[in-house]
């Protein structure tokens, strides 16, 4: 089995939604956010246990709350566009990203809805990223030729 590397589809409109939420959440735009974001949203964070942390769409903004009004700086808006697929409404988006020099790099997924003429995350899973040099596939290889 070959493994091919995914290529972004060009859809400006969605590259452009995400450097506008990559800017947004980074300089702590609260009011901004809310536009961003589906009241449903489901967060999910990998943990150091190998477990999965559910976030709601108010705890994630709570901790993005009380950043900003503690006068932290705000977070790098480092980011690279690894993949993006786009079918009707709905949308997927796959990035590296890192919030800052003493933080480490996430894989994030972004699913995205489209819905009264905007674009809006529904779901975001955050992953560390991984040892790409270890990355060699998800399969075992075959036993048999």
């Amino acid at each position: 089995m070959e493994i091919t590397t995914m290529t972004t589809q060009s859809n400006t409109e969605l590259l452009n939604f995400i450097d506008v939420l990559a800017e947004t959440g980074s300089h702590y735009r609260m009011d901004e956010m809310e536009a961003l974001y589906t009241d449903d949203l489901a967060f999910l964070v990998l943990t150091p246990e190998g477990g999965v942390v559910r976030l709601s769409r108010d705890d994630m903004f709570q901790e993005f709350r009380e950043r900003g009004a503690a006068g932290e700086p705000p977070l790098s808006t480092e980011k690279r566009v690894l993949h993006v697929e786009q079918d009707g409404d709905t949308a997927v988006a796959v990035l590296y990203r890192r919030m800052g020099a003493s933080a480490y790099p996430a894989l994030y997924e972004l699913r995205l809805r489209y819905s009264a003429g905007r674009w809006q995350v529904c779901g975001e899973t955050v992953s560390p990223w991984p040892d790409l040099a270890k990355a060699v596939g998800f399969l075992p290889p075959r036993q048999s030729t």
